[in-house]
């Protein structure tokens, strides 16, 4: 008799492959996937079919017209089913062709498309905040049941087993997307016990969203393995404690040479200038988390330092010291959506003029 792990390592044909398609569900955060078989390997998102799925199931079609089409967008090698199985990241449109409401990956497209932004080649680097749960009791990892661990201070990239709760999960996730091909870059230990990062990038556009996504839902099917619950929650614990972002650092070609820290200036004055739009589409809950405490800066208030980081924007030192570079934008919640986060940096940064008369920054 079988077991269900043999079963699982079972060796299909060449000639038959499974792809899994994924896609944002209506909350704008949860990921939701289904398998269907191909009739050989693909390597060309192109030349995979479209798929339908049930949108009222997932709160994003009525029942009476529910079909939601699904639009392969991005491929991944497997890690789970290994082969040349693959994972299919997919966006969503009603059965006429039009984006659905929670589609915030064509309105992305359509910005890093415009030829302003693809002759600036911009690089993003997703730094990643996320909290491990214990499942029954939504508490975080080797806290106490109901009670809680020492103060701040020794968690950060610490080592131990009184310091450092749930590594094998994230080492599982960190070799996981590298098989799959996503660009990640490092992971470590956070500030708050039972928190972790990981780090997609420096890629290209559209491309870094993409790898993000499909980076989470690597992550959110090892804890499904390992019966531990992911939150994005961007202040999971309330008291002293940090919360979790997802800081985006950002650079253009321009930036990137020679003269390039004047054009980080400018960048920084327009999304000075944008602040609250930007904060209003940078994560749900973030007002909990940016209050000025635990290494950010008020919401209210726009600031920029070089090295700082209670600042809304961080230039590091070695950008600073060689004249061009990238700087991290340290606002968006841990639960932003890396599509509309990429493209309104891209969008105000690259395609927006402000009138002369309100660069006021610098």
């Amino acid at each position: 008799m079988s077991t269900l792990s043999e079963l699982l390592e079972l060796s299909l044909d060449e000639k038959t492959i499974i792809a899994e398609y994924i896609w944002i569900g209506g909350s704008g955060t949860d990921l939701r996937s289904k398998a269907r078989t191909l009739p050989g390997p693909v390597t060309d998102v192109k030349k995979l079919p479209k798929w339908n799925y049930d949108g009222s199931s997932t709160n994003q079609a009525p029942g009476a017209d529910s079909e939601v089409i699904l639009y392969p967008q991005a491929i991944f090698k497997d890690p789970f089913r290994r082969g040349h199985n693959i994972l299919v990241i997919c966006d969503a449109y009603t059965p006429q062709g039009v984006a659905i409401p929670t589609n915030k990956r064509a309105a992305a497209a359509e910005i890093f498309a415009k030829k302003e932004v693809a002759e600036e080649v911009p690089w993003f680097g997703l730094e990643q905040e996320y909290t491990l749960l214990q499942k029954d009791i939504k508490w975080p990892l080797g806290w106490p049941q109901g009670g809680y661990p020492g103060p701040q201070g020794p968690y950060y990239c610490g080592t131990g087993a009184d310091k450092a709760w749930g590594r094998d999960i994230v080492n599982a996730h960190y070799k996981a997307c590298l098989y799959a091909g996503i660009q990640i870059s490092g992971i470590n230990g956070e500030v708050m016990p039972g928190q972790w990062e990981f780090q997609v990038g420096p890629a290209i556009g559209i491309s870094a969203a993409d790898q993000l996504w499909a980076a989470r839902y690597i992550l959110e099917r090892i804890t499904e393995i390992a019966g531990v619950v992911l939150s994005l929650d961007p202040k999971p614990i309330d008291g002293d404690w940090n919360g979790a972002g997802c800081h985006t650092n950002y650079s253009t070609k321009t930036m990137r040479e020679e003269g390039g820290y004047a054009h980080i200036k400018e960048a920084i004055n327009k999304l000075g200038l944008r602040h609250k739009e930007h904060i209003a589409q940078y994560g749900e809950g973030n007002e909990r988390r940016l209050t000025g405490r635990h290494e950010t800066a008020d919401m209210n208030t726009f600031s920029w330092g070089v090295a700082n980081r209670g600042a809304s924007i961080r230039v590091g030192r070695d950008t600073e010291k060689e004249g061009k570079g990238y700087f991290e934008d340290r606002r968006p919640a841990s639960n932003m959506d890396p599509y509309v986060v990429t493209s309104m940096i891209a969008n105000t940064t690259i395609l927006w003029k402000p009138k002369g008369s309100e660069l006021i920054l610098f």
